[in-house]
């Protein structure tokens, strides 16, 4: 059975065009879900976030049912999320065109990061991912201190 979830940190070119090639792996996961590649530029971090559209479609479900329709914190999160979102089909070769705003909000040029994180990814500068996992590193390093945790 194929891998369902995202995996694996694995690096990139994107050429002058702003072509990327999606990752083998992560297009069997796509696949696998019957399901489109969606992007959208994350809202908390430098990067672009990817998730199947299904899997898009049961967060409007979580976020509608945690904060209620029409409230503002429903209407930020569906505003950040969803009014950015594009749906991407790669070509032949696994390739997409990412658009000028997605390019500029993670601050892409020539190379770019796929970070797995299971039900979705993210799509990073490496040297800004390179910084913000040496901070993610520390804050986990750090929970797993105060609760006591050592391995």
């Amino acid at each position: 059975m194929a891998n369902s979830l995202f995996l694996d940190t694995i690096y990139g070119k994107v050429d002058a065009k702003g072509r990327v090639s999606i990752p083998a792996d992560y297009r069997a996961v796509i696949s696998a879900k019957k399901s489109e590649l969606v992007l959208y530029p994350s809202p908390t971090s430098p990067c672009i976030e990817g998730v199947c559209l299904s899997v898009l479609e049961q967060m409007a479900d979580k976020i509608d049912d945690t904060f209620g329709l029409f409230s503002e914190q429903q209407s930020d999160w569906t505003s950040a999320i969803f009014s950015q979102a594009k749906v991407f089909q790669p070509d032949s070769t696994g390739r997409i065109l990412l658009t000028q705003k997605l390019l500029q909000h993670a601050r892409l040029a020539d190379s770019a990061v796929f970070i797995g994180r299971g039900k979705t990814f993210q799509l990073w500068n490496p040297q800004l991912y390179e910084k913000a996992q040496k901070q993610i590193s520390a804050r986990v390093k750090a929970r797993a201190n105060a609760t006591g945790s050592k391995r």
